[in-house]
C-alpha cells in the first residue's frame, strides 16, 4: 500500500521527501497523482487505437501509444508541479489559466480517438455509407465523361440519317410530280407521258442516284458511328466494373464519418460532447484541486525548502563575489607596489 501512495505522490510531482513530513496532505497528492497517471493512462489508450487504424499494426500502435501517453503523463506532472500556492486566489487562477488551455487542448486530443472508439459500430456503418456514396460518385463521373461522346455520335447520326430522309422526300416529291404529270392529274393536267413527264421523271432519276451514292455513304459513316457508340459502351462498362468498392478506414475518415453522425444525429451529438468535457473534467481536475485547496503543510515545507535554497544560492553568490573582489583588490595593490618598486630603482 505505502509502494502505491509513494507511486502517486511520484505521478503528483510532489517532493516525497518533504510529502513525508506532511502527513495531512497525504491523501491530496494521492489523488492528483492518480488523475495525472490515469490520464497519461489514457492518452496512451487514445493514441494506441489511433495508429492502430493508420499502420494497422498492433506492435507499432502500442509503442507509439506508450511514448504517448509517457509524454501526456510527464506533461500533466510538469504544469501541477509547477504551480504554487501564494494565498492569493485571483493571482494563482491568473497564471492557472495558461495550464487550463493546455489541459484542455490535451484533453480534446484525447478524447477524440476515444469517441471514435465508443462510436465504433455506427462509424462503421456511416463508413459503408460514405464508401458507397464514393463509388456512386466515381460511377457517375465515368458515366458522365462517355456520355458526352455519345451525345456528339448519336448526334453525327441523326444528321446523317437527317441528310438521307430529306433526299428521299425530294426524290418521292420529284416522283410524285412526274406521276402526276403521266396521268394528267397534275402539271399540264394532260394524260401522256410527253417530253415533259420525261424531263421531270429525269430530275427524280437523278436525285435518285445521288440518293443511293448518299446512302452507300451516310450508311457507312452511320454504322461505324454505331460501331464506335458500341465501343464506347464495352468501354464505360468495364470502367465501372473496374471502379472497386472504395476502403475507407483511416483515421481521416473515421473522423468525418463521425462529424456526419453527430450533424445528423442529436443524440450521439449529446454523447460525443459529453464524452469531450469528462475528458476536460479529467484533465483539469488537478489543476483546479491545486487551485481550490487551501495552503497546507506541503506547501509551507515546499516554501521553506525552496527559499532556503534561495538564500544558500544568494549567499554562495556573494560570498564568490567577495572573494572575488578581494582577490582583484590584492591584485591592484600588488600591481600598484610593483610599479613603484620598478620606479625606485629607476630613480637610484
Amino acid at each position: 500500500m505505502n509502494k502505491i501512495k509513494t507511486f502517486f505522490w511520484y505521478c503528483s510531482g510532489a517532493d516525497i521527501k518533504l510529502l513525508n513530513k506532511c502527513s495531512t496532505d497525504s491523501s491530496k497528492y494521492v489523488g492528483i497523482g492518480a488523475t495525472i497517471f490515469f490520464t497519461g493512462l489514457f492518452a496512451a489508450l487514445a493514441a494506441g487505437y489511433a495508429l492502430y487504424t493508420v499502420f494497422d499494426n498492433p506492435f507499432i500502435a502500442t509503442i507509439t501509444g506508450v511514448l504517448w501517453g509517457l509524454m501526456i503523463f510527464n506533461l500533466d506532472r510538469y504544469i501541477v508541479s509547477s504551480m504554487r500556492k501564494q494565498g492569493n486566489r485571483w493571482n494563482e487562477f491568473a497564471m492557472a489559466i495558461p495550464r487550463l488551455l493546455l489541459a484542455t487542448l490535451i484533453s480534446m486530443v484525447i478524447a477524440k480517438p476515444l469517441e471514435l472508439r465508443i462510436f465504433e459500430k455506427e462509424v462503421n456503418a456511416e463508413l459503408q455509407v460514405m464508401q458507397q456514396e464514393e463509388k456512386s460518385r466515381l460511377e457517375n463521373e465515368v458515366s458522365r465523361r462517355f456520355g458526352d461522346f455519345k451525345i456528339g455520335l448519336e448526334e453525327e447520326i441523326k444528321l446523317l440519317k437527317g441528310e438521307l430522309n430529306t433526299l428521299a422526300a425530294k426524290r418521292d416529291e420529284l416522283y410524285e410530280i412526274a406521276r402526276m404529270e403521266a396521268d394528267g392529274t397534275g402539271g399540264t393536267m394532260k394524260r401522256n407521258a410527253g417530253p415533259i413527264y420525261q424531263i421531270k421523271k429525269a430530275d427524280a432519276d437523278k436525285v435518285q442516284l445521288e440518293l443511293d451514292e448518299l446512302i452507300e455513304k451516310n450508311n457507312s459513316l452511320i454504322e461505324n458511328r454505331y460501331e464506335k457508340l458500341s465501343r464506347l459502351d464495352s468501354t464505360r462498362q468495364a470502367e465501372i466494373a473496374a471502379i472497386k468498392q472504395v476502403q475507407l478506414g483511416g483515421v481521416a475518415s473515421r473522423l468525418e464519418a463521425l462529424d456526419r453522425l453527430t450533424t445528423s444525429s442529436d443524440a450521439i451529438s449529446m454523447a460525443s460532447l459529453f464524452i469531450v468535457l469528462l475528458f476536460i473534467a479529467i484533465e483539469t481536475a488537478p489543476i483546479f484541486v491545486k487551485l481550490i485547496s487551501t495552503k497546507g503543510p506541503y506547501d509551507y515545507v515546499l516554501e521553506t525548502a525552496e527559499h532556503k535554497f534561495e538564500t544558500e544560492a544568494i549567499s554562495d553568490k556573494a560570498y564568490i563575489h567577495d572573494q572575488l573582489k578581494k582577490r582583484s583588490e590584492k591584485l591592484a595593490s600588488r600591481e600598484k607596489d610593483f610599479v613603484s618598486d620598478a620606479l625606485d630603482v629607476r630613480l637610484n
